[in-house]
């Protein structure tokens, strides 16, 4: 009954709407610093790209700022994606529903449908934000945000968004719940460029500098909050 209930649309609306108004609490009281400081300037002519994301650590993503230029997130089907929708929704973000995986499970998800929309929302103009490592396997990135920049001909940009004072979860994406009132740090690594000729080796390498400048990007954002990183070693 309680599982039951927790499906129910109006509690669903609720819970996201208190979590979205915490972490609009949290975005509002923390200081944060940026690298580069003048990333907004910076990216506004890269206009559409895609942002890199690892589980776990994407929850302040509406703390970075992109000026006039909407965004639109990848959110799960199934889970606690419900919620997540909710949240990102009342964070001022364009959905668009599905999840990898491979094979007839990546077309079960709404994988394959969810990339077409993905490629419409960056041929509208608007930047495209996902999670890039797959459920269940912590800071490994997957095939599909490289595939999504190889036909969509836009740029991978990882991003972090960390926080000093937070709660580090033992869950599998090493989760870390951020607390209100303390120091914070955006940061944007280099752009991750992936031809529409790319071959296997190329589509891997690709992948690889995914992962690397995400590591990179969160490395670099702890380091200026003056914080001890959280487990982001790479878990199977």
């Amino acid at each position: 009954m309680l599982k039951t209930i927790g499906r129910m649309p109006a509690v669903l609306n609720a819970v996201g709407f208190v979590v979205a108004k915490y972490f609009g609490l949290v975005a509002a009281t923390t200081r944060f610093v940026a690298e580069p400081a003048d990333y907004a300037e910076r990216l506004a002519p890269e206009v559409p790209f895609i942002v890199a994301l690892w589980h776990g650590q994407h929850f302040l993503t509406h703390a970075a700022r992109f000026g006039r230029a909407g965004v639109s997130v990848l959110i799960s089907r199934h889970g606690d994606g419900e919620i997540n929708a909710v949240v990102a929704r009342r964070l001022g973000a364009a959905l668009i529903r599905g999840s990898g995986g491979a094979g007839a499970k990546m077309q079960k998800r709404g994988g394959v449908a969810a990339l077409r929309k993905m490629l419409r929302r960056l041929d509208d103009g608007s930047i495209v934000a996902l999670t890039a490592d797959v459920p269940k396997i912590s800071r490994r990135a997957g095939e599909g945000i490289v595939t999504l920049a190889r036909l969509s001909g836009r740029p991978i940009y990882p991003l972090a968004v960390v926080t000093a004072r937070r709660i580090d979860l033992a869950s599998w994406d090493r989760a870390s719940l951020p607390l209100p009132f303390g120091r914070g740090a955006v940061v944007f690594g280099e752009p991750i460029h992936v031809a529409r000729d790319a071959d296997p080796a190329d589509r891997e390498a690709a992948r690889r500098a995914v992962e690397s400048g995400l590591d990179r990007a969160h490395d670099r954002a702890h380091a200026l909050t003056r914080a001890d990183k959280p487990g982001l070693r790479k878990c199977r």
